[in-house]
């Protein structure tokens, strides 16, 4: 079966845990990998689908072995594994990767994120940001595509996570037309008191 052809099928069976309708564009793949290389080291990627960021993320020398792939749709989990057999595949909630052990030990120096942000209830953005910076490098880049005009992560997340978003690029190639940020943490910043503020007000 084709990829795109399966990854329909998924969209089908649960649109609202696929949040696109088809995977990913090779344009896309390229701009989201274009700053990570064989030097990065492990790579965490989110909701990978039927892994065409990771296949770009291989073409630019990521060892498949440095790969963690944290899948949350058990058929698409499945798929990974057999086509990527070296990666770590988590079939796990990405929200819950600040309360998982699965990746203790793991400083990654990059996660990329094919997640629907936008779609999502904004304290589920919180967990699955904090998460991923208690397993990134300082000064390492989170990457997250979009179909909209603006960053899918708000500036009140942002400010409170002591982050900030940089647009990478677009493309006009991929269907629809989307957009990359790299999203840092601010250096100097208190990201466990800034998750302790979200958790007592409203976002």
């Amino acid at each position: 079966m084709k990829t795109s052809m399966y990854f329909l099928g998924q969209w089908l069976a649960a649109p609202l845990r696929t949040a696109a309708i088809a995977p990913s564009g090779r344009a896309l793949a390229r701009l989201m990998s274009s700053e990570v290389g064989p030097q990065t080291g492990p790579v965490i990627e989110l909701g990978p689908g039927t892994g065409v960021f990771t296949r770009a993320l291989l073409d630019r020398g990521v060892a498949e072995q440095d790969l963690v792939l944290v899948e949350l749709n058990p058929s698409f989990a499945q798929f990974l594994r057999r086509r990527f057999a070296r990666a770590c595949v988590l079939e796990m909630n990405a929200a819950e990767l600040a309360r998982t052990s699965c990746l203790d030990g793991i400083t990654a120096g990059a996660v990329l994120s094919g997640l629907g942000l936008l779609s999502m209830p904004r304290q589920q953005v919180v967990d699955i940001l904090d998460g991923a910076f208690r397993h990134l490098r300082p000064h390492c880049g989170f990457y997250q595509f979009t179909y909209g005009m603006r960053c899918p992560v708000p500036d009140t997340i942002q400010n409170r996570l002591g982050l900030r978003a940089r647009r990478l690029g677009g493309t006009f190639l991929n269907l629809p037309p989307a957009a990359v940020y790299r999203i840092s943490r601010d250096v100097g910043s208190n990201p466990t008191a800034a998750l302790q503020f979200t958790k007592t007000t409203e976002i």
